[in-house]
């Protein structure tokens, strides 16, 4: 109140005082009674304005600039984490690569021996078919063999008898004569392929 009860009395000094043209009154020079009142005034104003907006103002720069430095410091922060996680996912990445490089070789190697048991099996199989046809073969070869030397027997022995003109039943005399009789045959063969 007293800064507005001076600055009242000072102007009403100012505005009572008449206002005289002087001789040397240059524009440019102001009257002394309005440079006091202009520059209580000034002050006035520069004292309100220092105590009241010039704090709001600083208070206000500073919560901007804490906001603004806050700011920074929350996507500084958030970039670390980015950077964190995006390291983790390519470690997980490089580890689940590393993995199915491993499951592929396992893959490849019990497939290898797969096939090589398969493999292994399928030739074991293929020897036992083929020393089951050769048996098979060999026992039907000797079925056919010996069914042929009864026949041949029992049709030489006939030949023989009525060639010889006496009876050649006898079951010994019979086996007898078929051996020799395949025995020369057998032989004749084997000097047929000789000659060839």
């Amino acid at each position: 109140m007293n800064i507005t009860a001076s600055l009242q009395s000072a102007a009403g000094a100012v505005l009572a005082a008449p206002a005289e043209p002087t001789e040397n009154s240059n524009p440019i020079i102001p009257d002394i009674a309005e440079l006091v009142v202009g520059s209580i005034a000034f002050f006035i104003v520069l004292f309100a304005l220092a105590k009241v907006l010039l704090p709001r103002v600083a208070k206000t720069l500073e919560e901007r600039s804490d906001a603004i430095e806050g700011g920074i410091e929350r996507a500084k922060q958030l970039q670390a984490e980015a950077q964190e996680t995006l390291e983790q996912y390519r470690a997980q990445l490089a580890e689940a690569r590393h993995e199915a490089a491993r499951l592929r070789e396992e893959a490849r190697e019990q497939g290898a021996s797969i096939i090589a048991e398969m493999r292994e099996q399928a030739q074991a199989d293929a020897r036992r078919i083929t020393e089951q046809a050769q048996a098979s073969i060999e026992a039907e070869r000797q079925q056919a063999l010996a069914q042929l030397r009864s026949e041949v027997g029992t049709l030489s022995t006939r030949l023989a008898g009525r060639i010889v003109g006496e009876s050649l039943e006898d079951d010994a005399r019979q086996r007898r004569v078929v051996d020799r009789f395949l025995e020369e045959l057998e032989s004749g063969a084997d000097a047929a392929e000789r000659v060839r």
